[in-house]
């Protein structure tokens, strides 16, 4: 029999059950094109993504408790405090296109058709309301490298009542977090967190962690929503780029808030120096988000399935193979190299790639 933590607080709870009360996630519907119902855009501000969905029995957790452990579990770590030589670059990309949009979360409201705001996923062909890590594991896939069938998934985009999609394989970078590059490791199969906070407002938005630059269009940066106006050129698009935590706890793969068994560097005391914070020792890779959206012009009419600009977060959902993330974790983070989707630093050409032409392990 497993062990399970403490449940949520009771004032969590109470809280949550206090918000259904009040009429928050009573959502009303629209027919998608999928012909699925799905919660209508003007009505689904700010709701999607709360702890509470998450203590429901799924394929993953059926205790529903929201904490899933992983088997087996990082013990023994303590946090890199090591400098190793410096490289500027260590990281590779996972080139992920569109695959589909739905009003589900399997992360948020396992098992909940349509109980989400409208997302736009990424990578993994079937990735809906039911997946799990079995699910996804070898599936189809979009990214470039076939043994990545992990689910990456945002609020959709929409500018007045039309759906904007990302365009082409876009940039999810995976990046060392932390000052030793050398301590990062894999991530465990299955694990899976939300990056960011529907709920959260503008100010918040532009002090997380995770702000890189905001939305940006042609010479507009920074921007914690929506431009007003970005240029009326065709190569001109609507761009963000926000980084995930690095740091697991080395325990579960879930928590009820998707979050806790995460956690972003901290300063090395009396340096510049990031490390892992000790309640979160195992340093892992940083996803970074970068899309474009090709939208341009008149910005009034533009927002997310979630809420103005600075409600942006993402999914993550880890069914990488083993062998082909340990090798392109080694030879471009570790390897502190600037690689592409099949491991190749064009800087580099001595080091060679990680994956053949096929983009898969030699």
């Amino acid at each position: 029999m497993r062990s399970s933590p403490k449940r949520l607080p009771a004032l969590l709870l109470g809280t949550a059950l206090l918000a259904g009360a009040l009429g928050f996630g009573n959502l009303a519907r629209a027919t998608t094109d999928s012909g699925r119902e799905a919660p209508a855009a003007a009505a689904v501000v700010h709701t999607g993504h709360t702890a509470a969905g998450s203590t429901q029995a799924s394929g993953d957790d059926p205790d529903g408790d929201g904490y899933i452990p992983a088997v087996p579990q990082v013990t023994g770590v303590v946090p890199s405090t090591a400098t190793p030589p410096a490289r500027y670059f260590h990281e590779f990309q996972a080139n992920c296109s569109v695959t589909h949009t739905a009003p589900d979360d399997p992360i948020v409201y396992p098992g909940r058709p349509g109980a989400s705001h409208d997302h736009t996923f990424m990578g993994n062909t079937s990735t809906d309301a039911g997946s799990t890590t079995a699910s996804l594991y070898g599936g189809a896939t979009t990214c470039r490298a076939p043994a990545d069938a992990s689910g990456y998934w945002m609020p959709s985009l929409y500018k007045g009542d039309r759906k904007i999609l990302p365009v082409g394989p876009q940039t999810i970078y995976y990046k060392a977090g932390v000052t030793d590059y050398t301590s990062v490791r894999p991530f465990p199969k299955g694990l899976r967190f939300v990056v960011g906070d529907p709920q959260q407002n503008a100010d918040a938005f532009r002090h997380h962690r995770g702000f890189v630059e905001g939305w940006e269009c042609g010479d507009s940066y920074f921007n914690v929503d929506f431009p007003a106006s970005c240029p009326d050129r065709a190569d001109v698009q609507l761009n963000i780029r926000f980084q995930a935590p690095s740091c697991w706890d080395g325990k579960y793969l879930d928590t009820p808030d998707h979050k806790s068994h995460m956690a972003y560097p901290v300063v090395k005391p009396g340096t510049n120096d990031n490390m892992c914070p000790a309640g979160h020792p195992v340093a892992v890779p940083m996803v970074e988000f970068k899309m474009a959206f090709p939208v341009n012009g008149d910005m009034s009419q533009v927002r997310l399935a979630s809420g103005r600009g600075y409600s942006f977060h993402y999914d993550f959902f880890n069914a990488w193979e083993e062998r082909t993330l340990k090798a392109m974790v080694g030879h471009c983070i570790v390897g502190g190299l600037q690689c592409d989707a099949r491991g190749y630093d064009q800087t580099h050409p001595e080091a060679g790639a990680a994956l053949n032409q096929d983009y898969r392990l030699p």
